[in-house]
């Protein structure tokens, strides 16, 4: 079963009643209603961020298996049949300039090499044990049920729009859109700011901020972009004007005011592509879907000043890693694809000479539990993400390595994670190298004041 698809669907289906054109619109009310709400944020220099969503919940553990023997051994105990082989991990296993406390040590999937030489050269950082969380929260406190924890914990659709919205599913906005609110205005057109090049996602959408939705082949079109209807050039200018025209109404006006705002983006974000030279795009592996969206981020990216875009926000996912069953043979090619495609996009971005100003990083539902059902792993709980971009301050491990193991103190149940960083510190972190200023966090991550302002900052950027 496809998850993603059909939390998308759901989502998509929620939203665009209150979207006048789904991905570029935003409602009326909304928008009178967001006046004022985000203070202005200023900026003279360019930096994009880019979230690369894996839907269905990704297995941690065999995308970070452990690599010293005795975190070996655990691992394997509790997954026989679907650990790596420790001799194919050799290659992959990472020297970080911080070694872990005890001797820890983590190697990446043997499908992910193509990441490792980001790793060694300092542009790629991995953050440990990250999962969605309302405030920090120890064992006993999940446990007796003393302290507030995310609703709906292990569900789908709930935990992938609680870690990109801090609210279950049917949340009217997310963190990434609620900075795209901060800087919109600095933008050369504020419906740049916020790109979605996978279809529709509760993260890029602000309180006054709109995602703007692109395809692999460029920017989707409003009515196909036609110059004729039915044959006739007279029968699409008519409806071209009635969609864009004045009108006394004042919910026709936003429509219209909608519409015209779509066309002309398209007109606009078109021709800035063409000038992108496709020679410059080719380090891109084919058949990779998610490679395809990052390409067309990066090409996005390589006409930003064209666009007198200084701030932009970016999502790109993939799905399929809900493995209850087959792992074995199914999630390598996976996370090999995200790898691929990471390494691919890092390369571009050199080649553009944008890299310090271009950070990506990993997210998902949820982590797996370590405890294998057969041949496959069941929801979780925390997880394992990587960081990349030339400003990420790599070749590190930042958060605490958890215990390996059933009935360890950050178990909550068949190596389900109980987190130890949450996704508000790990986007704190983002969106202070971004530019938010730390009053703003409590309203871009509403959480953040449930954690001391030290540790708001996790240092990975």
């Amino acid at each position: 079963m496809s998850f993603h698809h059909d939390a998308s669907r759901r989502a998509f289906l929620k939203r665009s009643a209150a979207l006048g054109v789904a991905g570029v619109a935003t409602p009326f009310v909304t928008s009178l209603a967001a006046i004022g709400e985000a203070a202005a944020a200023t900026a003279t220099d360019y930096k994009a961020m880019v979230c690369i969503f894996l839907y269905g919940g990704n297995d941690y553990a065999n995308t970070l298996p452990p690599y010293d023997a005795a975190g070996y051994a655990q691992y394997q105990a509790a997954r026989a049949n679907i650990a790596h082989n420790r001799d194919s991990l050799a290659a992959t296993m990472l020297n970080p300039t911080i070694g872990l406390p005890g001797g820890r040590q983590y190697a990446l999937a043997p499908t992910m090499g193509s990441l490792l030489p980001l790793f060694d050269a300092g542009k790629l950082a991995v953050t440990l044990n990250v999962g969605t969380l309302v405030q920090p929260t120890t064992k006993a406190q999940y446990q007796q049920n003393t302290v507030k924890l995310p609703p709906k914990l292990f569900s789908h659709n709930d935990q992938q729009s609680y870690f990109q919205a801090s609210n279950p599913e049917g949340a009217t906005s997310g963190w990434g859109g609620q900075i795209g609110d901060l800087f919109q205005s600095g933008n050369g057109a504020a419906t740049l700011t916020c790109i979605n090049a996978s279809g529709n996602a509760v993260y890029l959408t602000g309180k006054s901020a709109v995602q703007y939705a692109v395809g692999t082949g460029g920017p989707i079109p409003l009515i196909n972009n036609a110059s004729s209807l039915y044959g006739s050039t007279t029968a699409a200018a008519t409806l071209r004007n009635l969609m864009t025209g004045s009108n006394p109404h004042m919910l026709a006006t936003e429509h219209a005011r909608v519409s015209k705002r779509a066309l002309d983006t398209y007109a606009q974000v078109s021709g800035a592509l063409a000038g992108a030279p496709a020679s410059g795009f080719t380090l891109f592996p084919t058949g990779n879907a998610l490679a395809d969206q990052l390409k067309m981020v990066a090409r996005l990216i390589s006409v930003s000043s064209e666009l007198g875009a200084r701030r932009q926000v970016f999502f790109v996912s993939i799905g399929g890693f809900d493995l209850h069953d087959n792992l074995v043979a199914q999630h390598p090619g996976l996370i090999g694809k995200v790898a691929d495609a990471m390494r691919a996009f890092y390369d571009t971005t050199v080649a553009l000479g944008v890299a310090d100003k271009v950070t990506s990083f990993t997210a998902s539902d949820f982590g797996r539990t370590l405890q294998s059902n057969d041949d496959g792993s069941d929801h979780g709980w925390g997880s394992h993400h990587i960081v990349m971009g030339g400003a990420v301050k790599g070749r590190r491990f930042y958060g605490t390595p958890p215990a390996i193991g059933n009935g360890t103190a950050d178990d909550v149940g068949q190596g389900r994670l109980l987190p130890t960083t949450s996704v508000d510190q790990y986007a704190a972190t983002l969106a202070s190298w971004f530019g938010v200023g730390n009053g703003d966090l409590t309203t871009v991550l509403p959480n953040m004041g449930n954690y001391n302002p030290s540790s708001w900052n996790l240092g990975f950027v």
